[in-house]
């Protein structure tokens, strides 16, 4: 069944691609419109929009994940239910190709939904507690946008239709679609993961690597992004101010987090988070297209990133932990190149696929208009990715041998580096071939020279502080154990899953477990039912023992109703 999935979703995703650059080359877009069923006059419709950015996004989806199967045939050897698995991963893809074509409300509900329940099946594959605790929070986190897309359904039918892409240029600046938008933006922050639904995101990292490869690159998280820049032409000038905010501190969060953490796949999932805040944040500065671009490139490079760490992990017999890796680079060549050239492309190493979106953008937010804060969010962001990245190469694939030095290790299987290969391709190459085909009229940005060597300078401060990072050594001098309160407040992503996690779940059931205990367990149970219930039962066993044991009160209840009897017979 994977081989079959990897060859028929591989051809589907070329032919996609191809079509994709037709499209953008000859300018065409098509609607296709279904008629399922014909009542009285009343028809309804499935219509499906086949445009430049539908395709390639649909091509790049399929891609990854033929890829991601054929790597999962190894990964995931020795399961014995893994058609399930394939049919699961198949079905999350299923559901985000609904949610891509579709310019209709009901049926983009249709694959979100898809999503979000697919998703929590999967993370949940591996059965434990914590598995279980993770997918009901990513379930219950992505619930929110589904309310609130439910909400812009019922809010559609003033217009007439659901069909919301006839109504963004005529409807922009009119009270309804402005509703319409904020609950649009409300439902992509919950599935992009933002401030402040951002805790699910690391929590998912408990499904299978070849899942968060899927999840983290081109399908849930970029859902909410997609949705955005399909409705970015109607936003006004408060939701873009805000978006901009939410999604700039997201990313610097992010980064942040992701210095303090020693979990190699939470940092992977920190880092895309950083890169969803980074495509937010440019599109509510207007730049739908290059949001777009970078949505393609990031896609590439973070399902190899992960690809390779589930390698590692493999290697490491199942450890996740940082440092207990070492040295890899000596034990797992091909991997580690894999990886380094994965994490490059993240830091927007020249030439690879992620510096002609990052850098791009950046040069985009010099040239914009734009605050002090906002500027220092992105460039101070960026100087977070390089440091995060060098502090993970440094613990994995150089420094000191550590556990790995206790396993006999080598490369893995034969599939899972083909898998990569393909990966590894597309990201050297991807960056140049879409930036000439998304943007075909070269444009020249011209800022000063500061401005222009600040990305530079930015990175080379951050890599030189995430080298000082990585040889910090365990023990009772280590700086965030003396600055403890400030390690856990940026390691713990601003106290997000205590807030809006554990804060949403254990102080009710904290409250409910106290007054069940003092009311229905305490007084209440005292005064109430099981304290007449005693009442009663001890009255009546004090007269069941005076009617047991005294002759004299038989003789008097008798002459009672002898009298009482004598009374009614008189009257």
């Amino acid at each position: 069944m994977c081989y079959i999935s990897f060859i028929f979703l591989l051809m589907t995703s070329i032919l996609m691609v191809f079509l994709g650059f037709y499209f953008i080359m000859n300018d065409l877009i098509y609607f296709i419109e279904w008629e399922v069923i014909m009542l009285n006059s009343s028809s309804i419709t499935m219509t499906f929009l086949f445009d430049w950015m539908s395709l390639l996004f649909m091509g790049f989806v399929f891609f990854i994940s033929s890829l991601v199967i054929f790597y999962s045939e190894d990964y995931m050897h020795g399961d014995y239910n893994i058609n399930r698995f394939i049919f699961l991963v198949l079905l999350f893809v299923m559901s985000m190709m609904f949610l891509i074509i579709s310019p209709n409300m009901i049926s983009i509900l249709l694959g979100w939904d898809g999503l979000r329940l697919v998703s929590y099946c999967l993370v949940i594959y591996y059965q434990n507690v914590k598995s279980y605790n993770a997918g009901m929070l990513t379930a219950l986190s992505n619930r929110v946008g589904d309310v609130a897309l439910l909400m812009v359904i019922a809010w559609m039918l003033n217009f007439g239709s659901w069909n919301y892409i006839y109504y963004l240029d005529c409807m922009k600046y009119s009270f309804e679609m402005e509703i319409i938008t904020f609950l649009v933006v409300l439902a992509a922050m919950t599935k992009s993961a933002q401030i402040p639904f951002s805790s699910w995101l690391p929590a998912a990292m408990a499904a299978p690597t070849p899942v968060s490869a899927l999840v983290h690159s081109s399908t849930l998280v970029t859902a909410g992004v997609y949705l955005l820049i399909r409705f970015s032409s109607s936003f006004n000038s408060w939701l873009n101010i805000f978006l901009l905010l939410i999604a700039g501190l997201t990313m610097f969060m992010a980064g942040l987090g992701a210095n303090f953490e020693y979990d190699l796949k939470k940092i992977i999932a920190l880092s895309t988070l950083s890169q969803l805040g980074l495509m937010m944040s440019i599109l509510a500065m207007g730049f739908a297209k290059l949001a777009f671009f970078h949505l393609l490139t990031h896609a590439l490079f973070k399902a190899l990133l992960f690809m390779c760490a589930g390698v590692v992990i493999h290697s490491m017999k199942d450890s996740q932990d940082i440092r207990f890796m070492g040295n890899l680079s000596f034990q797992m060549p091909l991997t580690s190149s894999c990886l380094m050239v994965s994490n490059f492309a993240l830091c927007g190493m020249p030439f690879l696929a992620g510096f002609y979106s990052k850098d791009l953008i950046l040069e985009i937010v010099s040239l914009e208009y734009v605050n002090i804060f906002g500027f220092f969010l992105f460039y101070f962001s960026t100087g977070l990715t390089v440091c995060y990245s060098l502090r993970l190469f440094y613990y994995t694939l150089c420094g000191d041998f550590n556990l790995s030095s206790f396993y006999h290790m080598g490369e893995e299987n034969k599939y899972m580096l083909k898998g990569m290969i393909g990966l590894l391709i597309m990201v050297i190459l991807g960056g140049t071939i879409l930036s000439w085909i998304i943007f075909p009229s070269p444009s020249v940005i011209v800022l000063p020279l500061l401005l222009k060597l600040l990305v530079i300078i930015v990175s080379l401060i951050g890599g030189w502080f995430g080298y000082e990072l990585s040889k910090c050594n365990v023990g009772s001098g280590l700086l965030s154990m003396k600055l403890n309160l400030f390690s856990s407040f940026l390691g713990s992503m601003w106290y997000m899953p205590y807030i809006f996690t554990y804060g949403v779940s254990y102080y009710p059931l904290i409250i409910g477990y106290n007054s069940l205990k003092s009311f229905d367990g305490g007084w209440n149970e005292y005064f109430g039912g099981q304290g007449l219930f005693y009442m009663f039962m001890k009255l009546s066993g004090i007269n069941q023992w005076w009617q047991y044991n005294n002759l004299k009160m038989f003789m008097l209840f008798f002459v009672m109703w002898i009298v009482v009897i004598m009374f009614m017979l008189y009257i």
